[in-house]
């Protein structure tokens, strides 16, 4: 063999072992991507675009992407021209004959709860075997839902108190003001229509959760959001709580600065959902990108996938400030110099 052959054989090697996590082969199903309610992109933006949102970490150790258009709705365009199409091909492909991991971001984890209320009977209907979907990385997750969509959709149709602030909130997270041409998946992301959207699926698959409650908008958008938030998706949401509340932790003894003391966290989650990685400095879109933006404790260190294999943290207590005015604070090994995503990562690697 000679020597550039082997080296190109090493290289397939490396990359087929970068796109899993431990054995698993990795999906993505990316968020809501505010610029497509005015672009409105078809076919090949829409892969373009869904290969971008993920370039920064994700998209080079995934195995296969759902990439879908933010100016349709979840249960009619996006699931009958985008997901469907895409299960069909990873069953036939044998994406997860052996298991696999999704990893979603932001309104990925709505989709994603679609998808794993529905996979298996839609599959089976077509004569392919549903996929085999061991556990999903929800990082930011929306599927709870979003109140500035809710407040987007008010300012797109008039209705309901709006005001100066209000309208900057929603300008500066979808870049522009909404008409009601193009709200698209927004309506799916109004909290009451996100929580009932396949509320309690059959499947038992785990979903772990990794938040933030930083903010890339100055606080502006915050004050329309309960509890603490990261600057799109207040905690309820993105912590997977059962229930709508002004939630200042995904734990109810740990903050979200890894501070060891009694929290206002939910006293319940949604089926199967649980919360791993917090940190207080990553913001929302900060959660899949590449870089540490402060230190990270956890909800819980570890959890199990649907077969039994386990997702495990590393953590270690330390005592910071001095004397009676000292406090306890978890961190996760490494944070402070390893983003959010790589720490998942490597954990599950």
């Amino acid at each position: 063999m000679t020597k550039s052959i082997f080296l190109l054989l090493a290289g397939l090697l490396t990359g087929a072992a970068q796109a899993a996590v431990g054995s698993y082969p990795v999906v993505l199903v990316h968020g809501f991507q505010p610029d497509n309610l005015q672009s409105k992109p078809t076919g090949t933006q829409v892969a373009d675009n869904g290969s971008e949102y993920w370039a920064q970490y994700w998209r080079d150790r995934a195995d296969a992407r759902i990439d879908w258009p933010s100016q349709e709705r979840i249960a009619n365009k996006i699931t009958s021209q985008y997901v469907w199409p895409k299960l069909q091909q990873m069953s036939r492909e044998g994406t997860c004959a052996s298991g696999c991991v999704f990893v979603t971001h932001s309104t990925g984890d709505l989709v994603m709860r679609y998808i794993i209320d529905n996979q298996a009977l839609w599959l089976q209907n077509a004569g392919l075997k549903p996929l085999n979907i061991v556990a999903t990385f929800d990082f930011s997750g929306a599927g709870g839902g979003v109140e500035l969509a809710d407040l987007a959709v008010n300012v797109a149709s008039g209705s309901g108190l709006i005001d100066a602030t209000l309208k900057l909130a929603v300008s500066l997270w979808l870049g522009e003001l909404p008409s009601s041409s193009n709200i698209g998946v927004l309506n799916d992301l109004r909290v009451n229509t996100a929580r009932q959207l396949a509320a309690f699926p059959e499947s038992r698959v785990p979903r772990l959760r990794f938040a933030g409650a930083g903010s890339d908008f100055l606080g502006v958008t915050g004050a329309f959001l309960p509890g603490e938030d990261d600057g799109v998706v207040a905690s309820h949401s993105s912590c997977g709580a059962a229930a709508v509340g002004s939630y200042n932790s995904c734990s109810r003894s740990v903050a979200f600065d890894g501070k060891l003391t009694s929290t206002n966290g939910p006293s319940g989650f949604m089926p199967y959902h649980y919360p791993m990685l917090m940190s207080e400095g990553y913001s929302h879109g900060d959660t899949i990108l590449n870089s540490a933006k402060d230190e990270v404790t956890s909800a819980n260190s570890s959890a199990n996938y649907l077969n039994g294999d386990n997702l495990q943290f590393n953590t270690y207590d330390e005592k910071r400030g001095w004397w009676i005015f000292s406090s306890r604070y978890r961190v996760v090994n490494h944070s402070n110099k390893t983003s959010m995503s790589a720490l998942v990562y490597q954990a599950a690697n």
